[in-house]
């Protein structure tokens, strides 16, 4: 028997229909006119009687759902470039496939094959790599919620297949940090680049601990040169949590500059062209050309935020403020970022031998 809700909100009216026939799923389908709505129910328990009825998961492909998925994170999420190259490839795998076909069995099948590609080449990657387990799961990611937008929003499926299948273990805990000679080298690197934006944001990723996204979404408002700090508001963070960065030193004197000559009509720190506007995507090459002429191997820009920590731990500054720095909930993922290098530990541990009174003829000596 068919149920009609009328809703009422910001996007207007809807009629939602609800059909639950004995020994049959639930159907739910929304329509904006009262009379699609009563029409559709009306079909579909003739359907079901008849035996001509075979869901809505079985009429809607994978594609009828990633076009409209795509279409409803378009303009809402900082992620959605991403997670549309996430699409496009569950695209491919399921070419052809009903949503009714997407069974949990399938996705923990598709998954284990993701698991064994090899990398997009870039620096650092070696013969015979596959792809990390964190990145696996950010397709998956990707990937439940797109079903969970088809079961709550559209109501074509009753339950996501993601939900039901095991994700790869992460292992988060990356050693990578600039050496002083490799920051030195680096940095000199991205002076000499012909990008105008890249030393700048090597500059404030090395003494703000900032995320490239927090940096390439940065605008001027939240630059206070009074108080020397920028302002991370609450929502534009990985964590949704607002916090507050450190503004100093060389960072600070090339913000006062450039804001100088900022934009009049795009209130972006890095307010690149038009037709390359994506981010740090059109400093990507500009990035990789500098690592290589300084000939440091292994590293990612988000490194330079490990850096950050890293310099910050070694110099004695506590967990608690670091993890403030940073955006960091817990101090277990500043620990993760908090890496001593191995003669900080040998000048932690000469300072407990002296303490115990159990140094050595050297230490002693100093």
């Amino acid at each position: 028997m068919a149920t009609i809700t009328k809703r009422t909100g910001k996007g207007g009216t809807t009629y939602k229909v609800q059909i639950r026939m004995k020994g049959q799923p639930a159907e739910t389908a929304s329509f904006d006119r009262l009379t699609d709505a009563r029409k559709w129910a009306s079909d579909i328990e003739s359907a079901i009687r008849g035996g001509r009825h075979f869901g809505t998961a079985r009429r809607r492909s994978f594609d009828d759902l990633a076009k409209k998925y795509e279409a409803s994170i378009a303009d809402t999420l900082k992620s959605a470039e991403a997670r549309q190259g996430h699409i496009a490839y569950w695209r491919t795998v399921f070419t052809g496939m009903v949503l009714a076909e997407i069974t949990p069995a399938v996705v923990a099948t598709e998954r284990d094959k993701l698991a064994k590609l090899a990398p997009k080449r870039g620096r650092g990657t070696q013969a015979g790599a596959t792809i990390t387990p964190a990145t696996v799961n950010r397709y998956l990611a990707t990937l439940s919620a797109c079903f969970t937008f088809a079961r709550k929003e559209l109501h074509w499926i009753e339950r996501n297949p993601c939900a039901a299948i095991t994700k790869p273990a992460e292992n988060n805990e990356r050693v990578r940090y600039l050496t002083d000679d490799e920051r030195t080298k680096l940095l000199a690197a991205c002076k000499e680049s012909r990008n105008e934006w890249l030393y700048l944001a090597v500059v404030l990723a090395l003494s703000t601990g900032a995320r490239q996204g927090e940096l390439m979404n940065l605008r001027w408002p939240q630059v206070d040169f009074g108080r020397r700090t920028i302002l991370l508001r609450a929502g534009e963070t990985k964590n949704k949590a607002g916090r507050v960065l450190p503004l100093t030193g060389e960072a600070l004197d090339m913000l006062r500059a450039r804001s100088k000559v900022r934009s009049l009509t795009d209130d972006r720190v890095f307010a690149v062209p038009a037709e390359s506007a994506r981010g740090f995507g059109s400093m990507k090459n500009a990035w990789d050309n500098a690592l290589t002429r300084a000939g440091i191997e292994d590293f990612r820009f988000h490194d330079l935020r490990h850096t950050a920590a890293s310099y910050l731990t070694m110099a004695g500054v506590g967990s608690m403020e670091v993890a403030k720095v940073l955006g960091h909930k817990t101090l277990q993922m500043t620990a993760r970022y908090s890496h001593l290098s191995p003669e900080r530990t040998v000048e932690i541990g000469d300072v407990l031998t002296k303490r115990l009174g159990l140094a050595g003829k050297v230490e002693a000596g100093k």
